[in-house]
């Protein structure tokens, strides 16, 4: 085998100039002050500081609802007889005892005719009997004089009752559905004639479980939003509760008022609701200050003197963008938010930026500054 002696002979040569520069980047990584040297100092962390807010805050509750009319009544008839007059139109609103059919009434009409002809008969022959006196006219016809007034009274009551049943009326305010009869159609009890909605308020039904039941009652806050509508949040608050508990699906009948005075919203429709139950005081800070080791959440407080100290805090809640932590910190205090990843206890940190917490609770309607809702 032939060896190349120029090539070794480099080599020789190279061996003791490497040597020399190890030898003396050693020297400068020991000489105190030297960057990452034994006397070194690590330069301040530039890092974005936030604040440590204290807000009110409001537990959510999601859940599925259906709206349904605060008032809602199929209009139908309660004798029957023919339709004479049809006094409306598909989708009016119409104003409690508004006539909307009438039925035809010539047999009531003319026994009201004759009902009155003979009250005022009647009428007449008392008021002549009494006007001479009991000395010409005996106490016994001026009382059957009297019963005959009262029995044509009845009478006449009757037939204006049973005229009254063929004038179909408005029973409240309200929206109307489709009509379903035309004039001439023989309607019977219970046939419908149209349908009637008070939608100027709904009510919001939806069922909660029962481990929610210590957190839901009158007057809590309930928003929500529908398919038909998703760019339009409604609002409105808890009327009432149900009486009981279902044993089967574990969870209680919850019913909200929601105003409607455009008249948009319409019974039956689907709502995804949020509930807005217990509001309690809680310490917020941004989600980016966390920092996440296994089980343990901490966040790096800066002092006064510009210096980072690691502190443990407990997770109560997440809000998006933001935490509600329980302990370790208190309101006002400084904490990073951004430059967390290269902080260790006790550093010295350049601040760039000093920002406060953009957490707001300004997009739940009813809820004020002061925790009164």
């Amino acid at each position: 085998m032939r060896i190349d002696v120029r090539k070794h002979t480099a080599l020789k040569l190279l061996i003791p100039l490497i040597s020399v520069f190890v030898l003396t980047a050693c020297e400068q990584a020991s000489k105190p002050g030297a960057p990452g040297g034994k006397g070194g100092k690590r330069p301040p962390s530039s890092v974005v500081l936030g604040t440590v807010e204290e807000r009110f805050l409001v537990d959510e509750i999601e859940v599925i609802g259906t709206l349904q009319a605060y008032e809602s009544v199929t209009v139908s008839a309660t004798v029957t007889d023919n339709v004479s007059t049809v006094n409306f139109s598909d989708g009016q609103f119409v104003e409690k005892d508004d006539i909307l059919v009438t039925l035809t009434d010539d047999e009531q009409s003319a026994e009201l005719a004759e009902a009155r002809a003979n009250l005022d008969d009647s009428l007449r022959r008392l008021n002549r009997l009494e006007s001479i006196g009991k000395n010409l006219a005996s106490e016994s016809d001026i009382d059957l004089a009297r019963s005959e007034v009262g029995a044509n009274r009845g009478r006449l009551q009757a037939i204006e009752a049973r005229l009254d049943d063929r004038i179909i009326r408005a029973p409240f305010s309200g929206v109307l559905g489709f009509r379903e009869v035309s004039v001439g159609a023989l309607v019977t009890p219970g046939s419908e004639i149209t349908t009637l909605d008070d939608i100027k308020t709904l009510k919001l039904d939806f069922t909660v479980p029962e481990v929610y039941l210590a957190q839901v009652q009158p007057g809590n806050l309930v928003a929500g939003r529908t398919p038909a509508w998703p760019d339009r949040e409604i609002s409105g608050r808890v009327a009432t509760l149900g009486s009981r508990v279902d044993p089967v699906t574990r969870a209680i009948a919850v019913r909200a008022d929601i105003p409607n005075s455009d008249y948009q919203l319409r019974p039956g429709m689907l709502v995804n609701v949020t509930l807005y139950s217990d509001q309690y005081l809680g310490l917020v800070i941004t989600e980016s200050a966390l920092v996440q080791v296994g089980n343990r959440s901490s966040v790096y407080v800066v002092d006064e003197e510009n210096t980072a100290h690691q502190q443990s805090v407990t997770i109560i809640k997440r809000i998006p963008g933001h935490v509600v932590v329980g302990d370790g910190v208190k309101a006002g205090d400084r904490v990073v938010i951004d430059g967390t990843l290269n902080l260790r206890n006790g550093a010295k940190v350049k601040i760039i930026d000093d920002e406060h917490s953009s957490f707001s609770n300004s997009n739940i309607d009813g809820v004020e500054s002061d925790g009164k809702s």
